[in-house]
């Protein structure tokens, strides 16, 4: 059917037929209305993909009547109509549109093909955690560039008070869209997680003063001999399903070994953790990592630590057997926490971090005046950057320079000078 304005009048008089049909406006050319045996109508526009008689022609549904007006279904076809005359093919564009990668399947991809092969599995378990549980329930249906730098933004805002991990979500967003436009999936350059800005983050070093350590190794010795006393909360929800008295938590001999090397080491969690007995060599003193955050590498072994390696049973292949040893001896241990919270606590030192430990040991060293150079070597520091955090902890020199400035400053002015 041709020759009909297609005006509201037009479109709610129309009924359907036994098979579908069209009704072509008469002012705008390629301009149409749908009407299936069913009852739907829907906009359509028709034009041909190319010059001459021969180019096929295509049809391109504007929308369903009754989610857009005669009116907004006529601007958008002369919107289309136009690209057509500039040599476009909006048909095509929608069915390229149409077979674009989600976030959700891009963030697969990322996590499989990147992340998992070139980088530490503790990274890639960051990385799919923030993903999984943060990013995606919230666009991971959207095609990849349809998401915005706006999206991004207010997901940002909703996580101000976790700064850190607000960061580090972008940082991975911005990851994975590079990722995705090295592979040709997005178009190049397009990355919504860039020009937003970071929330501020303070440095979270802890450093233990000698009384804070005596605290910390009376904890850990009563931990490993009568056990730690702890109390109900009766406070808390759970209180009445707890024993009615109170009792002790006795921390394993290995937990407590684990603890001792991180201080007297200085190394991550994980290298002391997953460090295996032949990786341990006493005669020289060493523990030779062949894999760390940092790659491979050694770390030097002072006179306490081999004490503690000494005396510590060996129980399968692992240093610091699983919680489980007795049925599995080749599983590592997972992780500290249970005895590490019973040990802080009772020191005295809530909120104390395990990683703390790692930034004591450098604290002590550069106090000791053994300068950054030798303490980010003892630590395993590929970039002499990441030792500088300590820098203000070596105030030796400028508290004798000071010193030297104000005697002379005192004997200036005739005041008694006491030396410090």
């Amino acid at each position: 059917m041709e020759g009909k304005a297609i005006t509201k009048r037009c479109v709610d008089a129309l009924r359907p037929g036994r098979r579908e049909y069209f009704v072509w406006d008469r002012d705008l050319k390629g301009f149409g209305l749908r009407v299936q045996p069913t009852g739907k109508k829907s906009y359509v526009v028709k034009y041909r993909a190319g010059s001459g008689r021969k180019a096929p022609t295509r049809r391109l549904t504007l929308g369903r009547v009754g989610t857009i007006t005669p009116d907004e279904a006529r601007k958008l076809a002369k919107v289309k109509l136009g690209a057509v005359a500039h040599g476009l093919d909006p048909a095509a564009v929608k069915a390229t549109e149409r077979g674009a990668p989600t976030l959700k399947e891009l963030a697969e991809l990322f996590l499989s093909e990147h992340v998992e092969a070139k980088r530490k599995p503790a990274t890639a378990s960051h990385y799919r955690d923030i993903l999984q549980r943060i990013v995606l329930p919230e666009l991971g249906g959207r095609q990849g560039e349809k998401v915005t730098t706006a999206d991004l933004a207010r997901l940002h805002v909703r996580m101000r008070k976790r700064p850190y991990l607000a960061n580090r979500m972008l940082a991975v967003i911005g990851s994975l869209y590079t990722f995705a436009g090295k592979r040709k999936l997005v178009s190049a350059g397009f990355n919504p997680a860039y020009g937003i800005d970071k929330y501020p983050e303070k440095g979270r070093e802890r450093f233990l003063s000698a009384s804070e350590l005596a605290r910390l190794g009376d904890a850990i010795r009563e931990g490993e001999t009568v056990g730690i006393l702890w109390q109900v909360d009766t406070t808390k929800a759970t209180a009445k399903h707890a024993p009615k008295e109170n009792g002790r938590t006795v921390i394993g001999m290995h937990a407590a070994a684990a603890i001792r090397l991180l201080i007297f080491t200085g190394a991550r969690l994980r290298e002391i953790l997953h460090l295996r007995w032949e990786n341990v060599d006493l005669e020289r003193g060493l523990l030779l990592l062949p894999d760390s955050k940092t790659g491979k590498k050694a770390i030097v072994l002072n006179a306490p630590a081999m004490t503690v390696l000494a005396r510590l049973p060996r129980i399968g292949g692992y240093v610091i057997a699983g919680q489980y040893a007795g049925t599995d001896k080749e599983k590592s241990r997972a992780d500290l926490n249970r005895p590490w919270r019973s040990i802080a606590k009772r020191a005295g030192l809530p909120g104390l971090r395990i990683h703390d430990l790692r930034h004591t040991h450098a604290s002590f060293g550069v106090s000791a005046r053994l300068g950054l150079p030798i303490v980010g070597k003892l630590l395993g520091h590929t970039r002499s950057s990441t030792t500088q955090r300590y820098a203000h902890l070596d105030h030796d020199p400028l508290r004798r320079a000071s010193n030297d400035i104000g005697t002379r400053l005192a004997a200036a002015l005739g005041e008694p000078v006491k030396r410090a």
